[in-house]
């Protein structure tokens, strides 16, 4: 009887809970700009193509057509869209705005996928070349040089007016806030929000929390900050159409850059899915990644299954693909150079990459086959 009754519930919870989005980042827009003395403007703006890129058309192609994604987060960068002479704010680089709005064209227009607008920054304006730790934080009154909020959302409420009418972008605030007040990180995404509704904009908006958005923290003391669950319950969109923006990781310390995985998804976001319960919010995992071996393919495998069974959860993009990671790995190989999840990759032994290795074998078998593939992006679906 007990086990009848557990397998209703199974059912049940399957029944309910639905993953509208599912895919991979795409990591290269925010290349090019690294200096070993923290040199500012290194890299700046940099050339196209060279120092850096947004996708690789003909790889989006496979990814669309063979493994039926629907969705795709371009990384960018702050300092190239709004270079360091304007500030952060309304005014653009348009040659490099061009260059972006293509890309996200290509994804959402000529393949009918979705693409989050991801600006890689770490909630920090004005010196990418030491990421994820220099660079002001933007709101900081006490730094000088900072950006202000009221800046970020100008930024915010001129990057959504030029997108409102493509209902297949997603806005993601931020990248992995760090090291900051909570309360602040709360202070910028009510910003953004703001100005991405002024813009008229009406679609999905994917808010981050602090300590580099780990699920695992959630409810966590973490940097010596107060909890994200303290402060991001206070975010109000008048149109309710956002959510959570979640990084997970599987290895011990969380960071992404070991092998072997440790840490089960399940367990570690409990509190943050009884969080969202409670305040009737969704969440989508915008980063993942586990190892090129059998025990983290049951840790990936685990993690996505968790996400299909609770209907808090929205969504999932692996971390990372991108047109220039060539042999070089950006995630979970302890430094090792096996390649990227970038269709054609190799490892630097000429072995196959981590296409083949990870995305094959342990998490395009777990793209569902009822992802949406029309109408505007949503927490509804």
């Amino acid at each position: 009887m007990l086990t009848a009754l557990l397998s209703l519930l199974l059912l049940v919870a399957q029944a309910i809970a639905k993953i509208y989005y599912a895919g991979v980042c795409e990591s290269g827009g925010e290349f090019g700009v690294y200096s070993s003395t923290g040199t500012v403007g290194t890299g700046l703006p940099g050339q196209f193509g060279v120092d850096y890129a947004f996708i690789n058309k003909s790889t989006v192609d496979i990814f669309v057509d063979q493994d039926k994604i629907n969705l795709f987060r371009v990384a960018f960068l702050l300092e190239r869209m709004c270079p360091l002479e304007y500030g952060l704010g309304a005014k653009f680089n348009e040659t490099h705005f061009e260059y972006y709005k293509d890309a996200i064209n290509y994804i959402t227009r000529t393949k009918g996928a979705y693409a989050i607008l991801d600006p890689h920054n770490y909630m920090r304006y004005n010196n990418p070349s030491q990421q994820p730790e220099s660079g002001s934080i933007i709101g900081n009154s006490s730094d000088l040089t900072a950006a202000t909020t009221a800046q970020f959302e100008a930024f915010w409420r001129e990057l959504a007016h030029r997108f409102k009418d493509n209902k297949k972008v997603i806005f993601e605030i931020m990248n992995e806030p760090h090291d900051m007040p909570t309360a602040l990180v709360l202070q910028n995404n009510q910003a953004a929000i703001t100005g991405i509704r002024n813009a008229g904009a009406q679609q999905l908006i994917l808010a981050p929390g602090n300590a580099y958005d780990g699920g695992e923290s959630w409810c966590q003391n973490a940097e010596g900050q107060e909890p994200s669950a303290d402060e991001l319950y206070k975010m109000q969109d008048p149109l309710n159409n956002t959510a959570i923006d979640i990084h997970e990781y599987l290895d011990s310390d969380f960071s992404g850059q070991h092998a072997a995985c440790s840490q089960p998804a399940a367990a570690n976001m409990a509190c943050l899915t009884q969080w969202l319960q409670t305040y009737q919010l969704k969440a989508m995992v915008t980063e993942f990644g586990g190892g090129n071996n059998t025990n983290c393919y049951n840790y990936i495998d685990e993690l996505i299954t968790y996400l299909d069974l609770n209907d808090e959860y929205i969504g999932w993009s692996a971390w990372a693909a991108g047109p220039l990671w060539d042999v070089y790995s950006p995630c979970c190989t302890d430094g090792a150079r096996y390649g990227s999840l970038e269709p054609g990759s190799t490892a630097a032994d000429g072995e196959p990459g981590l296409y083949y290795t990870v995305w094959q074998r342990a998490i395009e078998q777990l793209v569902p086959a009822d992802l949406v593939r029309h109408g505007m992006s949503s927490v509804n679906g």
